[in-house]
């Protein structure tokens, strides 16, 4: 057999060297196991997409609850399947909009979120037990999955029918994003507190989405997101594990968030790894029953990817990633819009993105077996690579006393940003192409209209939560939110008084509050 060299060495974005060509030597060691068998590498479903379609969701979120309604109301006629919610920064770290903190955020980034009535017109006209909801959501994740809750109630829901995510993951807060409001230790014991409630009163609810996303934003590599997400991952099983949780109980419940990115094969070689890899991790741990050894995960497409120079160039990047999410076995996706460069993704630019998930499950042909790209020489030996350099990244971080501990020594933050800094330099070298922004460039590139959110509604919200303050009874709400400080000081769960503060019309900001009191402030 002639073999093919190159004088100039490729390697995929996470440095591995990738050979000229690979053969049958390279599958030693493959993992021969069947979709829907243990480790899971192939899928956790026996016949993947043919069984069930992944889910089509759209992240949408902005200004006001009534308009981000409307939006709900487009994307589910549009053939959404599941909605995804995003939450303007005020909400995300507990502050009520009219908060002097909240000045220039309100429904910018997502959308305003006080209290249990803008819950309520958010979900307007929409039946909670016919939709999967997901709320991108950390620091104040409890609160909002208590609105949530709370207004279920008031629809006459079945609460054990109820299904959804929060992202609920605050250490990734700490290594990469930043909307953290309370240190660790009692972040970790909110989020216990969680796991419990949920397993009683929502046990249908995903009660985390352990995210990578986030962390490959903040400019990590495909190695280091599954490998700092998986190590997060244990620090949570461990909490709950140490509150006496039941591992097959709450293991069925934990679910991930992932980054696709532009390598194709790497990609998808990272999600099959993820998948081995947070079986053994389970199995170690404790985990007997299948169900809570497997990885179910979302898939965003990569944010950071999309460049602001020819923005319809980011279509088709984004049909590559849907690609690799697909062919690597996500179990819901949402698919940026090739707009988002600039600003908000407009109407026009959320269908575009629809329809290439669309398009690739009905017209391409990748949905129709399970794990198609399984056997390939090159995938096979580069699923294997992968998991090897995630597991040595691991062992470091056991080494020092787990993801909690390595995010106090900032050994993740310095690995995410040494890693960013090369990613850069490669791209200001000219080594990394990125079409249309260091090479193919065109000096007339057409400005593409952005989507606007006007400053007004910060003073709409206001009048709102005015008008909330006034008709609410003040006696009830000092009442219960003094029973939330008592219960947060004796260490009890915390989670039934924040379903009843939601309930009495507390905002958001004045529920963070009381437990800032109790806490403190992380810094």
């Amino acid at each position: 057999m002639e073999v093919m060299t190159d004088e100039k060495k490729k390697y995929t974005d996470s440095g591995i060297e990738i050979k000229p060509v690979y053969d049958k030597s390279d599958l030693s060691g493959t993992d021969d196991s069947l979709p829907g068998s243990f480790p899971f590498t192939r899928g956790i479903q026996a016949d993947m997409y043919r069984g069930r379609q992944w889910t089509m969701r759209q992240y949408a979120g902005f200004s006001t609850a009534e308009e981000s309604n409307k939006r709900y109301h487009y994307l589910l006629s549009q053939g959404v399947m599941g909605l995804s919610v995003a939450f303007d920064l005020p909400t995300q770290i507990g502050y009520d909009s009219d908060h002097a903190m909240a000045e220039g955020e309100v429904g910018k980034v997502g959308v305003a979120i006080d209290s249990i009535q803008d819950m309520e017109t958010l979900f307007n006209g929409i039946k909670l037990q016919d939709v999967s909801t997901s709320m991108t959501i950390n620091a104040t994740g409890f609160i909002l999955l208590a609105f949530y809750t709370a207004m279920a109630k008031k629809q006459g829901s079945d609460l054990t029918k109820i299904t959804g995510t929060i992202q609920n993951d605050i250490l990734k807060e700490y290594a990469a994003r930043g909307t953290y409001i309370y240190p660790p230790a009692p972040s970790m014991r909110i989020i216990t507190d969680i796991f419990e409630w949920c397993a009683s009163e929502l046990p249908k609810w995903n009660t985390i989405s352990i995210s990578g996303y986030h962390i490959r934003e903040a400019g990590s590599t495909a190695v280091q997101e599954i490998a700092f997400t998986l190590s997060n991952g244990k620090a949570y099983v461990q909490a709950a594990l140490e509150r006496g949780l039941d591992i097959n109980v709450f293991g069925k419940r934990l679910s991930f968030f992932f980054n696709a990115h532009n390598n194709l094969f790497e990609e998808v070689a990272k999600f099959r790894a993820a998948r081995r890899m947070w079986a053994a991790i389970m199995k170690e741990l404790g985990a007997t029953d299948p169900k809570a050894m497997m990885l179910r995960f979302h898939t965003q497409t990569g944010g950071s990817t999309l460049t602001a120079q020819q923005p319809l160039n980011n279509i088709s990047r984004v049909t590559i990633q849907t690609l690799a999410a697909v062919l690597g076995g996500t179990q819901s996706l949402h698919t940026n819009g090739y707009d988002e460069a600039l600003s908000l993704p407009t109407e026009e630019a959320a269908r575009i993105a629809l329809r290439t998930q669309q398009i690739a499950a009905y017209e391409s042909g990748v949905a129709d077996t399970a794990d198609p790209l399984a056997g390939s020489y090159f995938v096979e030996a580069l699923t294997r690579e992968v998991e090897e350099a995630a597991w040595k990244v691991i062992q470091k971080i056991d080494a020092m006393g787990g993801s909690v501990s390595a995010i106090e020594q900032g050994y993740i933050q310095d690995e995410i940003a040494r890693s960013a800094y090369e990613y850069q330099r490669q791209i200001e070298n000219g080594s990394k192409v990125i079409v249309g922004l260091n090479k193919f460039q065109v000096s007339d590139d057409q400005p593409i209209p952005g989507f606007k959110i006007d400053d007004s509604i910060r003073h709409i919200q206001a009048e709102k939560l005015k008008t909330l303050r006034n008709n609410r009874n003040p006696a009830k709400v000092d009442n219960i939110l003094q029973q939330l400080n008592d219960r947060a000081s004796n260490g009890g769960n915390i989670m039934q008084i924040v379903v009843e503060a939601a309930e009495h019309h507390c905002t958001l900001g004045e529920i963070a509050d009381t437990l800032r009191e109790v806490f403190g402030e992380h810094k």
